[in-house]
């Protein structure tokens, strides 16, 4: 049962849920990497996913399937970058469910992890578009709901990444999940927590699960996406919306949660020459990870997360942070 339901019951006949993993995701201690003295745990969240993908999407997607079904639509229409997990996710839990998907795909650079994602996207049996760019997306993405209505009843539509008000449950979820993890001893409470921010949903639940957790914790998102506004007073934004849809569905949160800046740090310089790139600080990271701990990161988001937390120009200090595995390759 979410740990949601267990701080706000009164959420159980307004806000439904499906579990597609099992939780919590599982802490352990990574060895010392070199170069670095902080004490670094991994939440590795690529586990989590009980169908053929795992990652941080599903724990969206806990929260979005039966929002779906509660409103009677057959077909989900997402966007993303050609590689992405979110639309494989949505496409493969989906199917589960009976569920359609339809997929409007951004260009990014073709490497061989996105062409063997291209392959498994093909095999999902998502309907798949060629948009190329954003601005063509957008739009596109009227026509695509007209051709893909269910007689009058239009696909629902969702933001990449999955980071709308509901979808961030999913990481408000995960805060608690931590604070509780620190509260039985698995860890102690650590100074950050660290993950790749491609749409800003991860991040942002994090930061209102923390808060209302009642963790110091701040939350720290790499920034590896230049195609999307991402900058910490609208991630806190859209987690403000989060926060108002709770209290909205019976939520009796405290009346005043703390979403201040200090709950949430972007940092920029691991991007590289755009989403999609890899870089070099992230090709030494994914050797560090590789050879250390015996993680295998891709290059879009694990490895750029990973670097940050390498730099040595980063201070996170002693620690202990989390460094949050979001990629679902199986």
């Amino acid at each position: 049962m979410p740990l949601l339901y267990d701080r706000f019951p009164e959420l159980r006949d307004t806000v439904p849920h499906l579990s597609l993993g099992a939780a919590p995701t599982p802490l352990r201690r990574l060895p010392p990497f070199p170069g670095t003295e902080t004490e670094i745990w991994l939440a590795d969240e690529g586990a989590f996913g009980d169908g053929g993908w795992g990652g941080n999407k599903v724990r969206k997607l806990e929260w979005l399937l039966p929002d779906v079904a509660r409103r009677g639509r057959r077909t989900i229409l997402t966007v993303g970058g050609l590689g992405t997990n979110w639309g494989l996710a949505t496409a493969l839990y989906a199917r589960e469910q009976g569920l359609a998907t339809v997929l409007a795909l951004v260009d990014q650079p073709v490497d061989e992890h996105v062409r063997a994602q291209l392959e498994r996207i093909r095999n999902s049996g998502a309907t798949v578009y060629f948009t190329h760019t954003v601005a063509r997306t957008a739009l596109t993405v009227p026509w695509l709901l007209a051709r893909h209505r269910t007689g009058s009843t239009l696909p629902y539509l969702l933001p990449a990444g999955g980071s709308s008000p509901l979808g961030l449950l999913g990481y408000v979820e995960v805060g608690l999940e931590l604070a509780a993890q620190v509260s039985a001893g698995v860890m102690p409470e650590p100074t950050h927590i660290v993950t790749a921010v491609g749409s800003g949903g991860t991040a942002a639940g994090l930061a209102l699960g923390l808060t209302v957790a009642g963790l110091r914790t701040r939350v720290v998102g790499v920034v590896v996406n230049d195609k999307l506004r991402l900058d910490p007073r609208s991630l806190l934004r859209t987690a403000g919306r989060t926060e108002r849809l709770l209290r909205a569905r019976g939520a009796h949160l405290p009346k005043n949660v703390a979403l201040t800046a200090d709950r949430l740090l972007l940092v920029r310089d691991q991007l590289g020459p755009g989403y999609g790139h890899a870089t070099e600080s992230g090709r030494a990271a994914q050797i560090s990870a590789r050879e250390n701990a015996g993680l295998h990161l891709e290059p879009v988001y694990t490895a750029k997360a990973m670097a940050a937390i390498l730099d040595p120009r980063r201070g996170f200090g002693a620690g202990p942070i989390v460094y949050l595995h979001t990629d679902g390759t199986r």
